[in-house]
C-alpha cells in the first residue's frame, strides 16, 4: 500500500512565486511591447488556412485529372497556378496580425490591401470548390434535360411526319375517289352512246365488177370516251400504288413509342432534379416546382450560393487573426494621462503620502511583533541556499498530520 506524501510547503511557495514572477514578466513585456498575441487563436487561424490550402490543391488536382491526361504536360500546367494561390493563402494571417501590431497607417493600409487581394484569391479557390461540389448533380440534371429535349424534338418531328403522311394519304385517297368518279361518269357516257349502225352497200366498180359489203358506222364520241377511260385507268393504277405506299409509310410511324420515350426521359429528368440540391434551393427561393426551374434561375442562385460562402471563408481566418492580437497601453501611454497638478493640491498630496507611509510602518511593526510573539506565521519561510533543513516543526501550526500505515 502506497502512502500519500504531503506536499512540501516550501516547494509549493516557490512554485507559486515562480508562476507569479513569470506572469508579471509576461505582463511587463506585453505592456512594453504594446500588444499581446493569443497564439491559440493564431494556431486555429493557421489550421483554417491549412485546410483551405489542402482542399484547394486537392480540388485543382481532381479538376486537372478530369479535363487533362496525367501523362500530358497540360495536366501539370493546370497545377501551377493553384500552387501559387496556395502560397498566397499563407500571407493572410500575418497580414491580419500586422494590421493590429503596426502603428503606422501606411503599413496598415498596405496590409489591408494585401488582405483584400489574398481574399480575392481565396474566394476564387473556394468558389471553384463550391462549383465542383454541385457540378456532378448539375451535369446529371443537364444531361437528363438534354435527353428530354431530344425526345420531345423527336416527337415533334414525328408529329410533323405523321401529319405529312396523313396529308399524302388523304390526297391520294381524294385523287382515287375523283378518278373513280371520272371512271363511273365516262362509263355511263359510253354506255349511253348508240351502238354501231351497219348497212350493206352494193354496186359496180369502175371495172364493171359488182361488189357488195357491210359497212358499220360508230359514234365518233365513242373513241374519245374510250381514250379517256384508258387514261383514267392508268392514273388509277398510279394513284393506287402511291396510296398503298403512303399508307404503309404512315403505318410505320408509331407515336406511342415516341410518347413512351418522352415519358421515360421526363422520369429520369425529375429523378436527376430531385437529387440536385441546387435545384431544390432555387425552387424554394423562386417558389416554383423544381422541374420548372430554368437554367438562368439555377445559375443566378449558384452565383449567390457559391460566392457568398467563398467570401466568408476568405475573411474568416483573417478576422480570427485580427482578434488574436490584444492591444495594450505602453508605459509611455500610461504615463501620458493628460493630468495637470495644481500647486494648491501639493500640500494635500504630501499629507496623504505621509499618512499612508505611517500606516504602512505601523502595519509592518505589528506584523513583526506578532511573529516574534508566536501569534502569526511568516509567509516567506524560504531558507538560504545551502542551509540545512530545519530539524522539525517548531510550532504546532507547522506540524503535518501524516497518514498512519
Amino acid at each position: 500500500m502506497l502512502l500519500r506524501k504531503p506536499p512540501d510547503r516550501i516547494v509549493a511557495r516557490e512554485q507559486r512565486a515562480w508562476s507569479d514572477e513569470t506572469a508579471a514578466w509576461k505582463q511587463r513585456r506585453a505592456v512594453e511591447k504594446g500588444y499581446r498575441i493569443r497564439w491559440g487563436y493564431v494556431a486555429i487561424a493557421y489550421l483554417v488556412e491549412a485546410l483551405v490550402i489542402c482542399t484547394s490543391l486537392a480540388g485543382a488536382w481532381f479538376f486537372a485529372e478530369t479535363y487533362a491526361d496525367r501523362n500530358d504536360q497540360s495536366f501539370w500546367f493546370m497545377l501551377l497556378a493553384p500552387v501559387v494561390y496556395a502560397a498566397i493563402e499563407l500571407c493572410r494571417v500575418p497580414l491580419g496580425i500586422l494590421i493590429r501590431v503596426q502603428r503606422g497607417w501606411l503599413i496598415k493600409s498596405l496590409a489591408v490591401a494585401g488582405i483584400v487581394m489574398a481574399a480575392g484569391v481565396t474566394t476564387k479557390s473556394v468558389s471553384q470548390l463550391g462549383e465542383m461540389m454541385f457540378h456532378p448533380r448539375l451535369a446529371e440534371a443537364s444531361k437528363a434535360r438534354s435527353v428530354l429535349k431530344e425526345a420531345e424534338a423527336d416527337r415533334a418531328s414525328l408529329d410533323t411526319r405523321i401529319a405529312q403522311a396523313d396529308a399524302r394519304v388523304a390526297q391520294y385517297t381524294a385523287e382515287s375517289q375523283a378518278l373513280e368518279k371520272r371512271t363511273s361518269e365516262a362509263s355511263a357516257q359510253l354506255a349511253g352512246l348508240p351502238g354501231q349502225r351497219c348497212e350493206r352497200l352494193s354496186g359496180t366498180n369502175s371495172r364493171g365488177k359488182r361488189y357488195s359489203y357491210l359497212r358499220c358506222v360508230t359514234d365518233p364520241r365513242t373513241a374519245t370516251i374510250a381514250g379517256s377511260l384508258k387514261s383514267v385507268g392508268d392514273e388509277r393504277t398510279v394513284v393506287a400504288r402511291n396510296l398503298a405506299e403512303s399508307r404503309a409509310a404512315r403505318a410505320e410511324l408509331d407515336r406511342g413509342a415516341a410518347d413512351r420515350r418522352v415519358t421515360e426521359a421526363e422520369v429520369r429528368y425529375r429523378d436527376a432534379v430531385r437529387r440536385s440540391q441546387l435545384h431544390s434551393f432555387t425552387a424554394m427561393v423562386y417558389g416554383v416546382d423544381p422541374i420548372e426551374v430554368t437554367d438562368q434561375q439555377v445559375h443566378a442562385f449558384l452565383r449567390v450560393f457559391v460566392f457568398a460562402p467563398a467570401v466568408c471563408a476568405a475573411f474568416a481566418s483573417t478576422l480570427l487573426a485580427l482578434c488574436a492580437v490584444q492591444v495594450r497601453r505602453t508605459y509611455a501611454d500610461e504615463d501620458d494621462l493628460g493630468a495637470a497638478l495644481h500647486h494648491e493640491g501639493v500640500p494635500l498630496l504630501l499629507n496623504q503620502l505621509a499618512e499612508s507611509a505611517g500606516q504602512i510602518d505601523s502595519a509592518q511593526r505589528a506584523v513583526r511583533e506578532a511573529i516574534a510573539a508566536g501569534l502569526a506565521i511568516p509567509l516567506d519561510q524560504r531558507r538560504p541556499h545551502g542551509s540545512p533543513p530545519p530539524a522539525g516543526p517548531a510550532r504546532d501550526d507547522d506540524r503535518i498530520e501524516r497518514p498512519r500505515p
